[in-house]
């Protein structure tokens, strides 16, 4: 198996390939983030000025990881014609999701070149640089925003690619060069010894070292430069810790951090909400492990800037899942979300949950169990051995990042995905603390309920009476510490005043009891 041992490392091999383009007119344009280290070594093998090349997706307004265009600087828009007429979807809402998304895409502009200019593409050779290709979208909509703004030539430069995303992006760049293409290709991120987050200021500082070449180079006006001052660091070359999967530019449609960023939605934090109503319990008995929280848990109005709060990407096995990862400072769990059937990691219900936990001082992963196109096919929602699995997967990303890798895990699972949740912390050898259900289909996992080990809460709706009935059912099945608590008044997605509060009150209560 070929593999490298970095970003800095594979960049340098696929210069090699490239070679035939060194001193001529090309420009090199790196996806932020993961693409820029690989850029920036290709930009220095072809003596070729280094810029990001910066697009955003359109996603479908119900269905944010499905896009249905992208956008790129300099006014370009690029439709898929045939999304937008599958779900029916007209010009006021393309252009309600340019105008969001555009707004997001100045700001990354900015951040990451600091007021420079746009390389100049027009009439050149545009050589776009990612760090691999799994689903392949942002790679196509940069190419197609790199021949929008004038190229000459576009040439997609991947060091790794699924065979089957590289043979439809052969339809919409004129060469793609991609030193690796396994038949078995799971994940960008297998193919690297080292693969953890670019981070925005390492993005920054590359752009600003190929920018400013160093006094020894040969030619000083080479913006790349081929020599570099002694004992100048190479940040593209540091080991990064963590092992997520960076295909580029995802989308960040809705997320809201509950520590102030912006976004839509505007989920308002529920952590502290006092339970209204007072849910009833048939359960009784004391929460698992008789804890009160900490300090933290007890000033839900705490607003500390969290140590990690940042869109990840994860190896889900034979696909890259996208997710939020959110951890404050100081955190000892983290809470994986496993959502339900026609959700995402985008959902407001799960979000409000996510930020009660943040505000306790509990690490959360939000992320999509399913791919926008695996989501079309309704047999997959209802896969609860894959979905597990692939929660499985998250799992073990999480115990490989340094934030988290000694924090103890819990899952929140709703719906379908409370079934997910159940059976992965049936498997053997699951290392999961606590499970919490909301409006949960536990039935789906029956056959593994008598497994599960983790001390689990499930919460329904009191006036969710179908799935109530399936819940007492299964919770007589359960062996492992439990409770049944019911939220009056609530039906099965907790829309009622107050319920989602109360159901964010449970879930923290549960959680920091044991994995705190």
């Amino acid at each position: 198996m070929l593999d490298f041992d970095d970003r800095a490392d594979a960049g340098r091999r696929l210069a090699e390939r490239l070679d035939d383009l060194r001193d001529s007119d090309a420009v090199v344009l790196g996806l932020p983030r993961g693409g820029v280290p690989v850029a920036f070594e290709v930009a220095r093998g072809l003596r070729a000025p280094l810029d990001v090349i910066v697009v955003r997706k359109l996603g479908v307004p119900f269905q944010p990881e499905l896009a249905m265009g992208a956008i790129g600087e300099g006014g370009v828009l690029i439709v898929n014609d045939e999304i937008v007429r599958l779900t029916g979807l007209g010009e006021a809402d393309l252009a309600d999701a340019r105008r969001r998304e555009q707004a997001e895409l100045d700001v990354r502009v900015e951040r990451f070149r600091r007021g420079r200019p746009r390389a100049e593409v027009s009439g050149r050779t545009a050589v776009v640089v990612d760090d691999g290709v799994a689903t392949g979208a942002t790679a196509r909509a940069a190419c197609q925003v790199a021949r929008a703004q004038g190229a000459r030539r576009v040439v997609l430069a991947v060091p790794v690619g699924s065979p089957d995303t590289l043979a439809g992006l052969r339809r919409v760049a004129d060469d793609v060069v991609c030193l690796l293409e396994p038949d078995l290709f799971h994940a960008v991120g297998q193919w690297y010894r080292e693969f953890g987050q670019t981070s925005d200021g390492e993005v920054v500082e590359l752009l600003e070292r190929a920018a400013t070449p160093p006094p020894n180079a040969r030619n000083d006006s080479d913006p790349a430069g081929t020599a570099e001052p002694p004992g100048t660091a190479n940040p593209s070359g540091a080991s990064h810790p963590g092992g997520a999967t960076n295909p580029g530019a995802a989308s960040e449609l809705g997320w809201v951090s509950p520590y102030g960023a912006a976004g839509s939605g505007g989920a308002a934090d529920a952590g502290g909400a006092v339970h209204p109503g007072g849910a009833t319990n048939p359960g009784g008995g004391a929460e698992p492990g008789g804890g009160t929280g900490s300090s933290r848990a007890s000033d839900p109005d705490a607003d500390d800037p969290p140590a990690v709060d940042e869109e990840v990407w994860i190896d889900g096995g034979f696909v890259e899942l996208t997710g939020h990862l959110t951890v404050p400072e100081g955190a000892g769990g983290v809470v994986a979300f496993a959502h339900g059937s026609g959700s995402s990691r985008h959902s407001p219900r799960n979000r409000l949950v996510a930020s009660g936990l943040n505000r306790a001082g509990l690490g959360t992963l939000l992320f999509d169990l399913l791919t926008g196109g695996e989501e079309l096919d309704r047999g997959n929602v209802f896969d609860i051995g894959m979905l597990a699995a692939r929660l499985v997967a998250a799992t073990g990303w999480l115990r490989d990042r340094p934030e988290t890798a000694g924090a103890r895990v819990g899952y929140f699972g709703a719906s379908t995905g409370a079934a997910a949740a159940l059976w992965a912390a049936a498997e053997p050898g699951a290392d999961v603390f606590a499970v919490v259900s909301r409006g949960g289909r536990p039935d789906l996992a029956e056959r593994r309920l008598r497994d599960v080990r983790a001390p689990t809460l499930l919460i329904v709706g009191g006036e969710d009476r179908q799935v109530l009935g399936l819940n007492q059912r299964a919770q007589r099945r359960m062996r492992c510490q439990n409770r049944l608590t019911v939220v009056p008044g609530a039906t099965h997605l907790f829309e009622e005043p107050g319920a989602l509060q109360a159901v964010t009150a449970h879930a923290r209560d549960w959680f920091l009891a044991s994995l705190r």
